[in-house]
């Protein structure tokens, strides 16, 4: 059986979107109509004080909650509190996208079809597009498959794309779930909490088309992120591991260098070349 066949059979009932939304309504919209699976698609949003309100788009095939947080209180938050409501509502898998991204068609049954065959697996991303607001591809992230590799690779580079996540909910709950210790790089702390007591992993296909937006949270709070990942590097460090020096250089200089600068260093390294 091909695995295309296997995840068209898989039953989702046991896993939901998680989608934290501030403001941006058609963005929200656009996100959750890309989704495209054999069997009906549950979805938590976590409104984080939008004003107005997040509203639950009409789609068929989806099944569309808005949990809303009493004040904006930031992503870290939201998160928390959307692990927690779907634990309470009995689902073992979260699956995290971004209001503004677009999913694979099928990328839900692929990911639980994967994680239900490797039970230490507590996190499993996918190879994701980057493309501009308007669509146009960009770049290719491609990281590496195996639990050991994004281990040691943890801080070198960003081996688990957050919006391509599926999360196995019991294990985030055990390791202390999202927390705003680390602002704006919750995401990694997580990561490296799960890979402690689990495995992480990548299904190295495409999964996800990243939006590169110059208002979230990389632009806007880079130096806040920077300086989140740096205190996690510093926390975790590994002196015997050559990678987490090399990381550490790395942040070093992001700290220093202009975001655009390095968005556009990005881009020409790993935009695909023209063939001859």
């Amino acid at each position: 059986m091909t695995n295309s066949s296997a995840a068209a059979q898989i039953s989702l009932d046991d896993v939901a979107v998680l989608m934290p939304a501030y403001n941006g309504q058609a963005d929200v919209d656009l996100t959750l109509a890309s989704f495209s699976e054999s069997a009906p698609v549950h979805v938590l949003i976590v409104d984080d004080g939008s004003t107005p309100s997040i509203v639950a788009p009409a789609l068929a095939n989806l099944c569309i909650d808005v949990l809303r947080m009493p004040q904006n209180g930031g992503i870290e938050r939201a998160l928390q509190a959307g692990i927690d409501a779907l634990a309470q509502r009995g689902f073992r898998y979260a699956a995290r996208i971004d209001a503004g991204d677009r999913s694979v068609p099928q990328r839900l049954a692929k990911q639980r079809a994967f994680m239900e065959a490797h039970p230490r697996v507590a996190g499993l991303g996918m190879w994701t597009q980057v493309v501009t607001r308007a669509g146009e591809p960009l770049f290719m992230l491609t990281p590496p498959a195996e639990p050991d590799a994004i281990r040691r690779l943890r801080f070198f580079r960003s081996c688990l794309a957050h919006p391509s996540m599926m999360l196995r909910i019991d294990a985030v709950r055990a390791v202390g779930n999202y927390r705003a210790a680390y602002r704006s790089a919750e995401d990694l702390d997580l990561f490296v909490r799960l890979m402690e007591r689990y495995d992480c992993a990548n299904l190295p296909e495409l999964g996800l088309y990243y939006e590169l937006n110059e208002g979230g949270i990389s632009a806007t709070k880079r130096r806040r992120q920077v300086s989140s990942t740096l205190r996690l590097q510093l926390r975790y460090f590994n002196a015997a591991n050559p990678y987490d020096w090399l990381g550490l250089v790395k942040n070093l200089l992001h700290l220093v260098t202009p975001y655009r600068a390095l968005q556009r260093v990005k881009r020409a390294l790993l935009a695909p070349r023209a063939s001859n």
